[in-house]
């Protein structure tokens, strides 16, 4: 059953397989957030917890429900690219909640705002419904989801406003040891779990060690840091093709 006021009511809510997502879907109207629901639905290890349309209903069912993942469109009824600012205010009030943003097209700008505002997917309404259940499961696993066009987009963003880099022109770098090993499993997607046993750390230590590593870097977000480093290495492979020369 499903209550007037968004929150989706299964008496097998807790029956669910480990492992599973707990998707939380929010967009501008009940009709389209329903043919979104129609769709995931389709996958058997997702599950839809919660629905919203509006900013305030998208952190309430976050409270009430506690998904791991959160499908957001670009706009709500909030207004038009309202979606954004939701994206945003969750990466820092709920970073356990992977989220992933529902843009009206795979514009340029869309794309390199939205990974900018934390999101750790992109999906477009262009797209096919088939491709969903998979962009949902891939976030989740700790990886990013977005097309090659769109990934490139995003690396020449991060190119081009020049962040600080994992090596200073002196050569020094600006990480301890312990620091670029954390960094570098991040950049390979790893989740901070998944860190903390790679390195036989705690997940709290895990967490302490990124907190260092974006104030050094200048970023704020793992995300930041995942498209940076595959910059880095896009702009050092030609340099170091020259060398061999």
């Amino acid at each position: 059953m499903r209550s007037a006021r968004g929150h989706f009511k299964n008496s097998n809510i807790n029956d669910a397989p480990d492992g599973s997502v707990r998707l939380l879907v929010a967009d501008e109207n009940r009709m389209n957030c329903q043919l979104l629901i129609t769709a995931v639905e389709r996958c058997r290890r997702i599950q839809v917890v919660a629905r919203a349309t509006t900013a305030e209903q998208v952190f309430r069912e976050i409270n009430a429900s506690s998904p791991n993942a959160a499908l957001i469109s670009a706009s709500l009824q909030d207004g038009s690219l309202s979606g954004f600012s939701v994206v945003r205010e969750l990466r820092t009030q709920h970073p356990e909640v992977r989220t992933i943003l529902l843009l009206n097209s795979g514009e340029r700008g869309w794309v390199i705002d939205a990974f900018r505002a934390g999101a750790k997917g992109i999906y477009c309404r262009e797209d096919s419904l088939v491709s969903l259940c998979k962009c949902i499961q891939t976030v989740c696993a700790g990886q990013i989801w977005a097309s090659s066009t769109q990934l490139e987009s995003v690396l020449e963003a991060f190119a081009r406003v020049a962040p600080p880099r994992l090596v200073e022109s002196s050569g020094k770098v600006p990480l301890s040891k312990r620091e670029q090993e954390v960094a570098e499993l991040v950049s390979e997607g790893y989740s901070n779990r998944d860190i903390a046993q790679q390195l036989k750390l705690s997940e709290h230590t895990v967490k302490n060690y990124l907190f260092h590593i974006f104030e050094k870097l200048g970023m704020s977000s793992r995300v930041e840091l995942v498209l940076y480093a595959r910059a880095l290495e896009r702009t050092e492979e030609p340099a170091a093709s020259r060398s061999r020369a």
